[in-house]
């Protein structure tokens, strides 16, 4: 049996973080490799999930800069476990994995490292070019939406290393309920609120990337044109003082509930009757395919891999910080439940067929497969 090894940069709440740690879970259930996992950073709250299935003692492989002693020996040390675990297949999920797990696939002399791009948010010049030395080294490079493969291509990576493939999502955890008890969800998500309301929500953690100001602009809007709307905004981060204050100098502070970081995705989705997402850069969002998966209609600013999702009239897109065309998109699916629903249904079979955890590990598997078979192009998947 050959041996895969993850390398992970933490075990934070984050999409690439729970994407790997998804990918990890899969390899390991699957049996057709022996699975290794390995970190930069060996906190976060996902850290349980890999332990419940017999990850104890994962290697971290602290860094404080890259380009010191201490970077060196790390890299030097993590090569030697290459060779002692006899890893067959390393895969890096980031810019700082890839880099730093580059470098030691290189010294290890391994045979199939396989890096990710996972974001299209624009890096300063020089860290692109130490990240394009380390797709070099690769065999691969696993981009998650086809406007990432893009970049990838005019940033100089040769067409033929590059696979896409998708994020994938345990769908069946998000679908509706039939014995859904909105009165249980609220005192789970601590909301107080009319249950009558009609909610609209975004889950994104509280960063400037997301651009939740758009977001709460929009809902001003909203609430203007639809009285008894309410919001609900999943994930924590640095700007949450300033995002409650934003909302009460709209007037809106007392219909929007700031949730914090949320384990229960699954009950903001299924409270809410439109999901929506304003980022001004992504790669390809876990949050669009929770809100498909959930069979709910979506309204998204058109970054990243958000177009390669929303097809089949699932949802609406709007250029990055046009809050009016948010505004008006949700106020629409909220005054035509009918249209908002069928919007929904046709999202959630997308979702299933497309961007299933199944159907992403399988082509992980065989990338791998193929990597390893006599030296087989990624090209050939």
């Amino acid at each position: 049996m050959k041996n895969v090894l993850e390398l992970i940069d933490s075990f934070d709440q984050g999409g690439s973080e729970r994407q790997a740690v998804e990918l990890t879970k899969g390899l390991y259930h699957s049996g057709k490799y022996k699975v290794h996992v390995a970190c930069l950073n060996d906190h976060g709250v996902l850290r349980t999930e890999l332990e419940q299935i017999g990850f104890h003692d994962i290697p971290e492989f602290k860094l404080t800069r890259f380009y010191n002693l201490n970077g060196a020996k790390q890299v030097r040390r993590f090569a030697q476990l290459l060779r002692d675990l006899q890893i067959d297949v390393l895969h890096t999920h980031d810019f700082y994995t890839n880099i730093f797990g580059m470098a030691a696939a290189a010294l290890a002399r391994l045979k199939a490292p396989v890096a990710s791009r996972r974001e299209s948010s624009k890096r300063a010049s020089h860290k692109r070019r130490v990240e394009r030395g380390a797709y070099r080294v690769a065999r691969a490079v696993i981009a998650n939406c086809e406007n990432v493969r893009e970049q990838l291509i005019a940033e100089g990576v040769p067409q033929e290393k590059i696979v896409t493939i998708h994020n994938g999502l345990n769908t069946s955890r998000f679908a509706p309920r039939v014995d859904f008890n909105r009165a249980q969800a609220f005192a789970r998500l601590g909301v107080n609120a009319d249950p009558a309301s009609k909610f609209v929500c975004i889950v994104a953690n509280l960063r400037p990337v997301k651009d939740h100001e758009t977001f709460l602009r929009a809902m001003q809007l909203v609430s203007h044109e639809v009285p008894d709307a309410a919001f609900l905004l999943a994930g924590e981060g640095e700007l949450l003082e300033s995002l409650q204050a934003i909302a009460a100098e709209l007037g809106i502070g007392d219909r929007t509930f700031f949730l914090g970081r949320c384990r229960i995705t699954e009950d903001v989705l299924a409270l809410s009757e439109v999901c929506v997402l304003s980022s001004i850069s992504e790669g390809f969002s876990n949050s669009i395919i929770e809100y498909m998966a959930a069979s709910r209609p979506v309204v998204a600013t058109d970054v990243g891999g958000a177009r390669e999702a929303l097809t089949d009239n699932t949802g609406f897109l709007v250029e990055p910080g046009d809050f009016r065309k948010v505004a008006e998109h949700v106020i629409y699916l909220l005054r035509h439940p009918d249209v908002s629903q069928a919007m929904g249904q046709r999202a959630q079979m997308r979702a299933t067929k497309e961007f299933s955890a199944a159907r992403q590990l399988k082509r992980v598997e065989d990338l791998y497969e193929q990597l390893l078979d006599l030296g087989r192009p990624a090209t050939d998947i």
